[in-house]
């Protein structure tokens, strides 16, 4: 592979990040090669040590994604992270991933029974002193505010192990980065 096409894959992995973030990754790489022919080595011996073009960009889209879930825990930049993390860890995505679709169905379901019941704790309350409930309607309020409060202790719940979910994840991808990181850092001393 010569210097433009390993240069030109890596922009074109690149695409959607910041133009300064790309240009400044595609000179980065371009020095590499710069410097590895002054030292008398031919572009596909370059490319070779330096590695995937496209393997490179997911590395760098998934530290991008990671490090703006660690900056603002929302819900589009987890999606961006667990994106970019599929996108890195495809082959151990195939082992994870019906362990991931049953975790997630879980908590779509604790969440939904956690509307489900403040929902029934709304109508209890409202309407439960209207039809005599065995204890009264002191009763039916009670039971109405109590169900409704399960419902956002559920809901609660199900968040903060959402939230453990993203970031088990998000150290996933980071054991994967560092298990790399040799090999990039290397490539970055210009050991190539």
């Amino acid at each position: 592979m010569t210097r433009a096409e390993f240069l030109t894959r890596l922009r074109r992995g690149l695409n959607g990040l910041p133009p300064e973030t790309i240009d400044e990754i595609v000179a980065d790489h371009e020095a590499h090669f710069v410097e590895a022919a002054a030292a008398g080595r031919q572009d596909p011996e370059i490319a070779a040590a330096l590695g995937n073009p496209e393997r490179l960009a997911r590395e760098v889209r998934v530290e991008a994604g990671l490090s703006r879930w660690e900056a603002e825990k929302t819900p589009s930049n987890a999606v961006a992270a667990l994106v970019a993390l599929i996108g890195l860890a495809s082959v151990d995505i195939l082992f994870l991933l019906p362990l991931l679709v049953g975790v997630v169905s879980v908590l779509a379901s604790l969440f939904i029974t956690a509307i489900g019941i403040f929902i029934g704790g709304g109508a209890a309350l409202v309407a439960g002193p209207f039809f005599g409930p065995p204890g009264g309607p002191l009763v039916a309020i009670l039971i109405g505010i109590g169900l409704m409060a399960l419902g956002v202790l559920m809901a609660a719940v199900t968040a903060v192990l959402t939230i453990w979910l993203v970031n088990f994840l998000v150290w996933f991808a980071r054991l994967h980065y560092r298990l790399l990181k040799p090999a990039l850092q290397q490539n970055e001393s210009g050991e190539i």
